[in-house]
């Protein structure tokens, strides 16, 4: 590995340990074993660094779910398949949990984070689209503008809502069944029934 490479893996490993505004340039020479030069060089700045590390481990999440997954093998869209996924990215919470944390962060910290949140911002309709391809079994590419703002909203609000309610307390956090079930319950209210 070069001292590019180097520099990312160090600040990866600084943003799961530290967090977003905790880890400083030093820190990122230590664990990286490059230099401060080097940063400047690289990645115009340590922000610059931070934010793509930041990326890189969301999107090293995001991996981990496979919409062709054949472990979610009920049709798309069914509640079935939505207890199921929810259960496997749940499962994850503790591994993930300081990236997770780190997201939080990084909302919290409104203007001073700007090419951060804007990076964020353009990575959360990405993650929209992903979503609905994980929920549904569709293809990401046949998606429509529409469906991805809307459907993909609502798993992603509901992800962020869960990893909140995780990191505060996850005993008391909502189970992927109960979250089921409070969707068939929203369904049938909205029915009618």
């Amino acid at each position: 590995m070069g001292h590019r490479e180097d520099l990312l893996e160090g600040a990866k490993r600084c943003l799961l340990e530290k967090g977003f505004v905790r880890t400083t340039a030093r820190d990122i020479v230590k664990e990286s074993g490059t230099n401060l030069a080097s940063i400047g060089y690289h990645y115009g700045s340590k922000d610059a660094l931070l934010t793509q590390a930041f990326v890189e481990l969301v999107q090293e999440w995001g991996e981990k779910f496979d919409p062709a997954d054949r472990r979610d093998t009920e049709d798309g869209g069914s509640l079935e398949r939505f207890r199921s996924v929810w259960a496997r990215m749940l499962a994850t919470m503790d591994e993930s949990k300081p990236v997770w944390a780190a997201s939080l962060e990084i909302a919290t910290q409104g203007d001073r984070a700007g090419e951060l949140r804007k990076l964020m911002a353009e990575a959360q309709v990405e993650g929209r689209s992903g979503l609905v391809a994980l929920f549904t079994g569709q293809d990401e590419s046949t998606l429509d503008e529409r469906t991805v703002q809307t459907v993909g909203g609502f798993y992603q609000a509901l992800l962020n809502g869960l990893m909140v309610q995780w990191l505060f307390d996850p005993a008391s956090a909502t189970t992927a069944d109960d979250l089921t079930e409070g969707l068939r319950r929203v369904i049938e209210a909205a029915d009618g029934k």
